[in-house]
């Protein structure tokens, strides 16, 4: 933004931001006063009307903001063709306020640009003379407040949402509410999870921090010896162990930095903290694959946290004020049961490989089957059973499975592909959450072994969880039912809410960021739709 005049509009902006400070309706008067002297010499506004001709004009005049004129038309409707950016003197101080922000859009992790931007600068420029027809300017600002607002509570639309896979609820915004929420109350500018679902906030501060320790200087790469490295454990030294004592430290799984080169107790817990946030296995070895991930470049951990904030934009609020839901984060291979907002149970999972993902999408869980069937997907009967069946043609009773009506299934017991509980939820790519024998697999770090569906380590006690306000179903009838000597259903009295979703940053409620792998590459996707060349004019 060129040659604006940042020493008022901060001060404005502070001081509309912090009404909880003692004297701040002086403050803000004497700061309302100021702003008004520097656009002393304006004369009062007569815009004329605001109708459908002028604003057809306007977008014949500006055509690269063509996409926003249904919003814009919509908004004056409502708006009952009466000006909005304007009070008796000149461009109000919200007007002002929102220009503010969008000068500071990359904080929100965005790098688009509005077209004709160095207009709007014109606007607030006050040593410019030659200014916009005001009938222009008004309108050059309800297009800036529909980009920004568009590009900060909406992101990626609908359409392309679904092309790209994402079959989550997504929410729809009112720009005429919005304006009027953010004008009654400008703070909603830094902060609203009306508007914004709140791990969008948690990433955002990650992100300054992330981008403080860039441009300090302060991401300094691990050096070893390749050919030579031993994992290392506690009780080694060297100034391998000290380098990775400063990067736990600079990121924040050590309070203090000792610099000592010795593998220390307090080092010993900064990385179970790191192995946590990272998704690893909780140990103390540090291997070479775990030097490449922590010399992996800053920048790429910041556009992943730029990635999964505007995920969230995607995500209606109200999803996360639910008494009771499940979440399954497909990247973090974890799973959460929420009841009364808070995390009853957490559970790892392990999800569909590359050539069968599981979809991101949600549902209802409306029963419980205990000792299930497995009714073998055609498609698992075509491209796998078959050919063992030809091998042995014993292989279904060696399998405890059996036709039925042209299909097969396996029959309930402990070795139960399902194992002895799965959670139903109806939709249409025959996915649902279920126990499993393999328990063996969720030793690996990296779990995509399913045909699509979820498989629940803590399955057992997720149905204790979800059961345990039922006095239908105690404990001893749960265990009972998972004998595995015949499928018993429970049906819901109140359908639980599932999301699959798919993240690969996440903040916890300690402000600790994770960060998962981008299994299904769709990180790499997203990054692409968002920050190509294509796309940076936006």
């Amino acid at each position: 933004m060129r040659n604006f005049t940042l020493s008022v509009i901060t001060a404005c902006s502070f001081l509309l931001f912090s009404f909880a400070s003692a004297g701040s309706t002086l403050n803000l008067k004497n700061e309302i006063r100021e702003f008004d002297n520097v656009f002393k010499n304006s004369s009062r506004i007569v815009l004329g009307t605001i109708d459908a001709a002028s604003i057809n004009s306007f977008y014949a005049k500006y055509p690269k903001l063509k996409q926003y004129q249904k919003d814009v038309e919509d908004l004056y409707k409502k708006k009952e063709y009466k000006t909005i950016w304007y009070d008796d003197k000149s461009v109000s101080e919200f007007g002002a306020l929102l220009y503010h922000k969008v000068g500071l859009l990359n904080e929100q992790g965005i790098k688009a640009k509005m077209p004709y931007m160095d207009l709007v600068d014109d606007v607030f420029n006050e040593t410019v003379s030659n200014k916009l027809p005001q009938k222009d300017t008004e309108l050059l600002l309800s297009n800036m407040y529909v980009f920004y607002a568009s590009n900060v509570y909406s992101g990626v639309d609908a359409q392309t949402l679904k092309k790209i896979g994402w079959f989550l609820p997504t929410k729809t915004i009112s720009y005429d509410r919005i304006l009027d929420s953010l004008m009654g109350d400008p703070s909603r500018l830094n902060k609203d999870e009306n508007l914004l679902f709140g791990q969008y906030y948690k990433l955002q501060d990650a992100l300054k921090r992330y981008r403080t320790i860039e441009k300090n200087g302060l991401w300094k790469k691990i050096d070893i010896d390749e050919a030579n490295f031993k994992e290392l454990k506690p009780l080694d030294s060297g100034k391998v162990v000290q380098q990775i004592r400063e990067r736990l430290y600079v990121v924040g799984d050590l309070k203090e930095n000792s610099k000592s080169q010795y593998y220390d107790q307090e080092l010993m817990d900064a990385v179970l903290k790191y192995k946590k946030r990272y998704g690893l296995k909780l140990n103390y070895t540090i291997d070479k694959d775990h030097i490449a991930q922590m010399n992996e470049p800053i920048g790429n951990r910041i556009r992943t946290i730029m990635l999964n904030m505007e995920r969230c934009r995607w995500i209606p609020t109200q999803l996360a004020k639910a008494d009771e839901y499940v979440m399954v984060n497909i990247p973090s291979f974890r799973l959460v049961y929420v009841k009364n907002g808070k995390y009853d149970l957490v559970s790892d999972v392990f999800v569909g490989t590359r050539m069968t993902e599981t979809v991101i999408f949600s549902g209802n869980i409306d029963r419980i089957v205990f000792s299930p069937y497995w009714y073998v997907p055609a498609s698992i009967i075509k491209n796998e059973l078959k050919l063992k069946m030809a091998e042995d043609k014993n292989y279904l009773a060696e399998h405890n499975m059996e036709w039925n009506g042209g299909a097969v299934r396996q029959k309930p017991g402990p070795n139960n592909s399902l194992g002895l509980v799965k959670f139903m939820f109806p939709n249409p790519n025959d996915i649902y959450l279920h126990d499993t024998p393999a328990k063996s697999l969720f030793d690996f770090e990296k779990r995509i072994f399913s045909h699509g569906c979820i498989n629940v380590r803590d399955a057992k006690q997720l149905a204790i969880e979800i059961l345990k306000d039922n006095p239908d179903w105690p404990v001893d009838k749960i265990n009972n039912a998972m004998s595995g000597e015949k499928e018993t259903t429970c049906m819901l009295k109140n359908k639980i809410p599932i999301y699959i979703g798919y993240f690969t940053a996440w903040v916890n409620d300690e402000g600790e960021v994770g960060f998962y792998p981008d299994v299904y590459d769709r990180d790499k996707s997203l990054d692409k739709l968002l920050y190509s060349d294509s796309v940076a004019l936006k």
